[in-house]
């Protein structure tokens, strides 16, 4: 058995003692910064997030509020490396499939309740029973907990899920098959324990401010759907005495280029730069203007189902259509804020993937139009029979601009006529959930820093494959990349068949591009998976 990660109680109660003095005095303990009087974070989101239940979030937004109200076994610190959360450590055997976890006796619920083992044994029963139909059991199968696939499909009872509270800090989690990374996942929010007693009281009500507990940093303090949601310090977190920000405010604004204005009226310290607005905002402001990687892709997804058009599936016409999109006016016209062209599904900002060679990303744009032409012809569409589909997108500026693009590119290069139509975001994703499209808008941010985070989306049994794209190679290669003490070439021949058959188009991989009040420190650019937590930001004084 091997120990990873044990946290020094003596370290932690010096750390303590000296960021209590430091910041009774107004500065940074570590940086000696002079603090604002005001520790209040305000962003701005795009759409109303999904819910606040761990085990129900399904969005990038909403699992940012979880992260602060909720805290899972392990975290992550600013470039994205494992540290301690309700965990201090864990073990593991040889054949790395069972871990066990060992839980610190101060973390509590904000009621004061303390938190245990039993807390997430129930949350994770939760997150695969059916009857939740949590939008992420899919997740907990990915991570190979024992019985967690048969409980899903409904052939198992919840109790049979491989994990068991030891005592109450004592954590063992079995797995059906070892999994190098298993750690790593545990820093999804659909991993965060649940306050079981609070759950079955109030029952779908349970994360009203007025009823929720949590156990993170945060408490929720209020929630206006469609307007805003407030955070603000929980005096019962373990370790409330190093938090710095007392208060954090998300306000939903649809509109990019508003939030902008009011970034610059300042309202909020920080909101998304509209699209193609980066070069001019960095000149203006260049200690706000900010861009890096992201672990994150933009994509369009053919609807692949039995109701799906005809014209998709065959591949010459989804080929086709990959072939003819212009990426580089996309990334360097339209969004302009440092986004790589995306020619496979996961990005190059992966961890130990190494970004495989596809015949597409060679060609010069005038070739890949060339042969997108012959391979619609040979489908049987030209001037007499034009290709006609309808392609969906959720509301933003941003996404119109890139939806028009696409349209005007096949409407000019090969003749297609594609019809736009945006929904809001709740509806979008219930509608693309249920196959009700022809072509959808698709992003998608790793939940942990591995390939298989965006290749296991094209599995077929994958809960957002929302395509129902289906191959056999691809879900034995997506199968033996599990176990493999070296998967990169297993996941090197998944994006070449995915390359060739062409079940999404690949469009960009995300750049964070932000305006970031300079006032706001350590926030962690250098995290790629941008799993960002606001006990660890600050405001100087200005």
């Amino acid at each position: 058995m091997n120990k990873y990660i044990r946290t020094s109680l003596a370290g932690l109660l010096t750390s303590t003692m000296i960021a209590s003095a430091a910041f009774a005095a107004g500065t940074h303990p570590t940086t000696g910064e002079a603090l604002a009087d005001d520790q209040t974070f305000t962003y701005r989101i795009l759409d109303e997030h999904s819910s606040v239940d761990p085990q129900v979030v399904e969005d990038v937004s909403g699992a940012e509020i979880v992260r602060d109200l909720f805290e899972g076994l392990m975290n992550q610190d600013e470039d994205g490396n494992l540290v301690p959360g309700v965990a201090t450590g864990y073990t593991t055997n040889d054949s790395k499939d069972v871990y066990t976890f060992t839980l610190r006796d101060d973390a509590k619920w904000s009621n004061g309740d303390p938190v245990t083992a039993s807390d997430f044994v129930f949350a994770w029963k939760r997150a695969v029973d059916p009857a939740l139909s949590s939008p992420y059991a899919w997740f907990m199968e990915l991570m190979s907990i024992d019985n967690a696939s048969e409980i899903i499909a409904g052939d198992k009872s919840v109790d049979d899920l491989g994990v068991k509270a030891i005592d109450d800090h004592t954590l063992e989690v079995t797995l059906s098959a070892p999994l190098p990374y298993f750690p790593q996942m545990t820093t999804h929010s659909t991993t965060f324990p649940a306050p079981q007693k609070v759950v079955e009281e109030f029952g779908d009500a349970w994360t009203k401010p007025e009823n929720i507990v949590s156990n993170g940093a945060y408490v929720l303090t209020e929630h206006l759907p469609q307007e805003r949601s407030v955070r603000e310090r929980n005096e019962n977190y373990w370790d409330n005495d190093n938090t710095i920000i007392e208060k954090v405010v998300a306000l939903v604004i649809n509109d990019e280029n508003v939030a902008l204005t009011r970034y610059l009226a300042g309202e909020l310290d920080r909101t998304e730069v509209p699209a193609g607005q980066f070069p001019r905002l960095q000149k203006e402001h260049p200690e706000e203007a900010i861009s890096f990687p992201r672990l994150c892709n933009y994509y369009y997804t053919f609807n692949l189902s039995d109701g799906g058009p005809e014209a998709f599936k065959d591949p010459n016409v989804r080929q086709a259509l990959s072939l003819a999109v212009d990426r580089k006016i996309i990334t360097e016209n339209i969004m302009a804020g440092g986004q790589p062209q995306a020619y496979t599904f996961a990005p190059a900002a992966t961890a130990g993937f190494d970004v495989p060679d596809v015949e597409m990303a060679a060609m010069s744009q005038a070739e890949r139009d060339e042969l997108a032409k012959e391979l619609l012809a040979a489908a049987g569409y030209g001037p007499d029979n034009p290709l006609s589909f309808e392609m969906v997108y959720n509301t933003s500026e941003a996404h119109k601009k890139v939806a028009v693009a696409l349209s005007q590119m096949w409407k000019q290069k090969l003749g297609v006529n594609a019809e736009l139509a945006n929904m809001e975001w709740k509806i979008f994703l219930e509608e693309r959930g249920n196959q009700n499209f022809d072509m959808a808008r698709g992003a998608w941010c790793g939940d942990y820093n591995e390939a298989s985070t965006f290749l296991d989306l094209l599995q077929s049994d994958s809960g957002y494959n929302d395509g129902k794209y289906n191959n056999a190679r691809v879900d034995e290669l997506l199968s033996e990349a599990k176990t493999s003490d070296d998967a990169a070439p297993l996941y090197t021949e998944v994006e070449r068949i995915i390359a060739q058959e062409t079940p999404v188009i690949p469009i960009y991989h995300y750049a964070g591009v932000y305006m970031m009040d300079s006032d706001v420190g350590n926030w962690p650019v250098k995290n790629v998976e941008q799993n960002w937590y606001s006990k660890n930001l600050y405001k100087t004084a200005e």
